[in-house]
């Protein structure tokens, strides 16, 4: 049956919705005498107002009804449980101007006038002494039409108000949309709650509804996401089983407007590969701690409860892993391992070409939620590549998928120096080694204090671990997040270094480049009117060329070189802050492009990567002692 409010086709509807209320209620114990006679009847209405009933109404009120509301009455003079809150709806004889009766208008007045609302809400005063009273009976609900809120159609919003729910009253842009949705109520409030369904209130509507639902899912696992949210929006109006469940999936991709706020619970399908531990990891992001919550508590969820106490624990120390299964999961692992050293572009294609072969744990799972709860994977998975994800078919369905996103890292290295190049918030200074011919978890023997590498970690945590001191400028041990730059090399970048020390620096490129291959070491701060860019090159362990300029002056330069890089041709001789941003970036794109290197922004910026601590980068200074970078052969 259509359920459009605006083409209610009202006999039928009334008629439909009587019936299953009676169905509903076969089993109920000492029903009141109207309850009995309605049961029994199949009828929760009145007989039908005639034109002089109407016209007597509008002719006692002085004005001209709503065309939903005076459809109704020609059908029904009033109606009985109106959802589950309005016992009995005014007709013809009852409906009458509230007139601020219960004196609510002088509380909700002042709140609607302030002049910072906007219109819509102001638009609300004197609501309560102007609206058309429709309650006749009911559980401390007020049900007002409103005659200063007219559509074009003619129809009056129906604002419905309770007490108990502490909210503003809620707008319906018609009486017809009032009871569409009431009509919804009751069937979501029969239905049962999640976890807990009423598996015997079956009719036609909850038929209808659950074939919609598996529409949408079919439609969802061929990529269409869109349509699949619209009938699940619906559905899950009326209280049907996996309707909430599979719009929230889509909602927490990015497919449609919302916020996910379902809770998990054992009896979902992914309780415990997905749903609890994004559940966990959306917790633990907002700064409240998932541990000892509800999930863990055995005598709440005894048959989940050590699972989820141990899932609870890996997703608050950030090792929690994303783990599906089949062939899936393997590519779930060989993204993990690009995207763990920062190669995120390459771990989408991996995980984009093998979306058509995950498949779903049951009804209520159409995505693999899972990934966002992957401390590695989640962020390789932005706005625009989660709904690729939506829209390409999976699960054994067919589809014509999306235009693939393109990837996100950017070519060169300039954009390093550029005004939150490192993140919003950030200053952009840093220090980097390029190390060609090392892999990633090489770089603490090379450069670092111990061999060990931290496990993935955020840029703030590397920086900000709990009762780590700050480094004093003798001991200025970088911490290095680490990963891959180029085919063959390997990056280790510090974006909250010390202010650079000058003639005091021990640049770590000589014993980067101990492998035999080139090792490059840039250091960039931008304060205003003492900008230092600092660039030195080691091969195979020895120094080949180094500068430094501070403030539009060239401190140093040594070795060879090459023409590329020379101070002038770069624009380093211009003082000024963006002169020489400026001309840090034409350095950097120049050796990007001299040996092949990129850096990945996204990882950078968004991801977690590991980290090491490096030797320190200077020394003390000592009486006498003439400090400087490195021998240069």
């Amino acid at each position: 049956m259509d359920m459009d409010a605006d083409t209610v086709d009202w006999p039928r509807f009334l008629t439909r919705w009587s019936a299953e209320w009676a169905d509903a209620q076969r089993d109920e114990v000492d029903p009141s005498p109207e309850d009995e006679t309605s049961r029994r009847e199949g009828w929760l209405g009145y007989a039908p107002a005639d034109g002089a009933d109407i016209a007597a109404l509008e002719e006692r009120l002085g004005c001209e009804l709503p065309p939903s509301y005076c459809e109704f009455l020609r059908v029904s003079n009033g109606w009985r449980h109106a959802g589950g809150f309005v016992r009995e709806l005014a007709g013809t004889e009852d409906a009458h101007w509230h007139e601020d009766a219960h004196h609510l208008g002088d509380t909700f007045d002042a709140a609607w006038d302030d002049e910072d609302n906007p219109p819509e809400v102001r638009a609300q005063v004197g609501l309560w002494a102007r609206a058309l009273q429709l309650h006749v009976d009911s559980d401390a609900t007020y049900l007002l039409l409103d005659p200063a809120d007219v559509g074009p159609d003619g129809e009056w919003a129906v604002r419905e108000w309770a007490g108990w729910h502490a909210a503003e009253p809620r707008r319906y842009p018609s009486f017809a949309a009032y009871m569409v949705a009431m009509h919804q109520e009751f069937h979501h409030l029969e239905s049962g709650s999640r976890g807990q369904r009423n598996l015997g209130f079956v009719n036609e509507t909850t038929r209808e509804q659950d074939a919609a639902v598996g529409r949408a899912r079919t439609l969802s696992l061929r990529g269409d996401y869109e349509e699949a949210a619209r009938l699940l929006t619906a559905a899950a109006k009326y209280g049907r089983p996996y309707g909430d469940e599979l719009r929230d999936q889509i909602v927490r991709l990015g497919g449609v407007p919302g916020f996910g706020r379902l809770q998990p619970l054992p009896c979902d399908s992914a309780y415990l590969s997905d749903l609890l531990p994004l559940a966990a990891a959306v917790l633990r992001d907002s700064g409240r701690g998932a541990e000892g919550r509800l999930f863990a508590d055995p005598e709440v969820f005894p048959d989940t409860a050590r699972a989820a106490a141990d899932i609870l624990r890996e997703v608050a120390a950030g090792t929690w892993r994303y783990t599906p299964g089949g062939a899936f999961g393997e590519a779930v692992d060989a993204a993990r391992e690009k995207a763990r050293w920062g190669d995120t572009d390459t771990a989408w294609g991996i995980l984009r070409a093998a979306i058509p072969r995950w498949e779903s744990l049951g009804p209520d799972h159409i995505a693999p939620l899972g990934l966002l709860a992957d401390p590695v994977l989640a962020m390789v998975l932005t706005p625009e590549r989660r709904r690729e994800l939506l829209a390409t078919p999976r699960g054994g369905e067919q589809g014509p998928g999306p235009a693939p996103t393109g990837d996100l890292d950017p070519v060169g290295l300039s954009w390093l120096v550029r005004p939150e190049g490192l993140g919003s918030g950030r200053r952009s200074a840093f220090r980097l080694v390029l190390v060609e011919g090392a892999a990633p978890a090489e770089l603490p023997d090379l450069i670092g204090s111990s061999t060990v590498l931290a496990p993935p970690l955020r840029a703030w945590d590397v920086h900000h671990p709990p009762g780590r001191r700050q480094p004093s400028q003798g001991e200025d041990k970088a911490l290095l997040s680490v990963g891959r730059a180029a085919p063959g090399w390997s990056f280790g970048i510090d974006v909250e270094p010390l202010p650079f020390v000058g003639d005091g620096l021990i640049s770590p490129a000589p014993a980067a480049s101990a492998r035999g291959g080139h090792a490059i070491v840039v250091w960039y701060e931008p304060r205003p009117g003492a900008e230092v860019f600092h660039l030195s090159v080691a091969r195979a362990g020895d120094p080949l060329y180094a500068l430094t300029v501070r403030a539009g002056a060239v401190e140093e330069t040594a070795g060879a070189l090459p023409a590329e890089l020379a101070p002038h041709a770069l624009g380093f001789t211009t003082p000024g802050e963006q002169p020489q941003r400026a001309a840090a970036a034409r350095a950097l794109d120049a050796v990007a492009e001299r040996h092949g290197l990129t850096l990945p922004r996204l990882a950078l910026t968004q991801g977690r990567l590991h980290s090491f601590e490096s030797v320190p980068w200077s020394r003390p200074p000592d009486p006498g002692d003439f400090r400087w970078t490195a021998a240069i052969g």
